[in-house]
């Protein structure tokens, strides 16, 4: 059995929206079961547009063959929020980690808010959360967008950093139903293309510190977490 305290970090690179999500099933119940310690995907996904449980059709706002033309996947998932963007240049985090000594779910989704926040302090970029919206926010526009499940106690799915993605993509749709507010990225703040490694790097000392966990680097192979 794992200890409690101990939660392994692993990047994946690119990977595809459903593999992400299979293998993220696999590991919670792996979590559950004591045969795998908490572990913090990191990786970035092909264009894809993921429609929460909150969702409405009205929220993508071309037709899905349009999209497909232009090599963008929607799927329906059963993580919470509504729609969002993934894509090229932007950090997703998916914690599968055990909850049950910890918090519920909304004391989990303010500390991934302000492991977010913690994160762009480092870089220079000053951020916050906002009362009634979820997510992570700067004078700019929305940086990060957070969406969670908890299955028997397992934390999975997690959040999307813009670090350098492609902010037009998000013109497709009304991300996370809110079609009044922009949406920006490190890059667009800071003027200039961002290092992805060192987020990463600063994301993981402070998700360990939010959370008490003692980090431990994970190998990159599907085979060996699945």
């Amino acid at each position: 059995m794992p200890p409690a305290n101990l939660c392994r970090a692993v990047w994946l690179g690119d990977m595809e929206y459903q593999e992400a999500y299979d293998l993220q099933l696999s590991l919670v119940e792996k979590v559950h079961s004591g045969q795998e310690p908490n572990t913090l995907l990191m990786l970035e996904h092909p264009h894809v547009y993921t429609k929460g449980r909150l969702s409405k059709e009205s929220d993508v706002l071309l037709p899905e063959a349009d999209l497909a033309a232009q090599g963008i996947s929607v799927l329906e998932t059963d993580r919470g929020g509504q729609v969002t963007y993934h894509g090229p240049g932007q950090l997703v985090v998916y914690p599968i980690v055990n909850l049950k000594d910890w918090g519920g779910p909304v004391k989990y989704v303010r500390a991934l808010e302000q492991v977010v926040i913690a994160t762009l302090a480092e870089m220079g970029i000053t951020a916050n959360c906002e009362s009634g919206n979820t997510g992570v926010w700067t004078n700019q526009g929305k940086i990060a967008a957070i969406g969670v499940k908890i299955s028997r106690g397992i934390a999975f799915h997690g959040l999307s950093l813009n670090v350098n993605t492609g902010l037009a993509y998000y013109q497709n749709i009304i991300p996370c139903g809110i079609a009044d507010r922009p949406v920006t990225s490190m890059a667009s703040i800071l003027g200039s293309q961002v290092d992805m490694g060192l987020v990463r790097y600063g994301l993981v000392y402070q998700f360990g510190r939010e959370f008490r966990f003692r980090i431990e680097d994970g190998v990159a192979s599907t085979d060996h977490l699945a």
